[in-house]
């Protein structure tokens, strides 16, 4: 026989502090109950406060005092950077925009090196511009060769719809070749209003977005590694 269950909730009002510059305001204390008549489940209390400008504050816990949610029992699983010794990369590089995307290109290289990756598992590709990118990067994601690969390019506003039309198919085809292929592809490339923008991501003031790109690699190369690799 299912156990039969009773509720209660009560509206009470709560002292604040207020600042005399502020208009008055009154907090209510919302507590709810519900026990099961028979004993053996954990009596639930729900407390909520409510005010403007005031934080909501949710705690649910059992007669004994110990929280009833907790995530003990759910898996988290994250790639690691702290070293991507032994992983493979390859990186596509547009060759469009070089005096960008070679600083890109130095920016991954570096990182690359300062997390233990080896000179001879990197592999650079150069294409022609942002549009070969994609299709270049899913041919050597199938291979299986690599743990992630880098698509790196530049493009630059200009007069003309051109900017939209590249960007837009550099965008979609790095995502497509990630999809079809199985292997993280990484998009580092750079869509800039002004070729300013562009050198300020290459070693300005923003940094660097090549590493950038590296580290994201690097992550995906231990999530897939450890934790997503398909079971043979």
């Amino acid at each position: 026989m299912a156990a039969s269950a009773f509720g209660q909730c009560n509206l009470l009002p709560r002292t604040a502090s207020v600042n005399p510059q502020q208009s008055h305001r009154q907090l209510y204390s919302l507590s709810f109950h519900r026990q099961s008549v028979n004993s053996s489940p954990p009596a639930l209390s729900f407390t909520q406060s409510i005010g403007f400008g005031s934080a909501i504050e949710r705690h649910c816990v059992d007669r004994n005092g110990s929280d009833l949610f907790k995530t003990d029992a759910v898996r988290q699983l994250s790639g690691s950077v702290i070293s991507a010794k032994g992983h493979r990369f390859a990186i596509v590089v547009a060759r469009f925009n070089d005096l960008i995307t070679k600083k890109l290109l130095e920016g991954a290289l570096e990182t690359f090196n300062n997390y233990s990756v080896r000179e001879e598992d990197i592999d650079v590709v150069w294409v022609p511009g942002c549009f070969e990118i994609g299709v270049t990067a899913q041919l050597l994601g199938k291979s299986q060769k690599y743990q992630a690969i880098l698509c790196i390019g530049a493009v630059i506003r200009g007069d003309t719809s051109h900017y939209d039309a590249v960007v837009n198919a550099a965008t979609s085809g790095v995502l497509s070749a990630g999809l079809n292929s199985g292997t993280p592809c990484i998009f580092g490339v750079l869509t800039c209003d002004t070729l300013e923008q562009a050198f300020n991501r290459v070693g300005g003031k923003s940094g660097n977005k090549g590493s950038e790109t590296a580290l994201t690699a690097i992550e995906m190369a231990s999530l897939f590694e450890h934790h997503l690799k398909p079971s043979e």
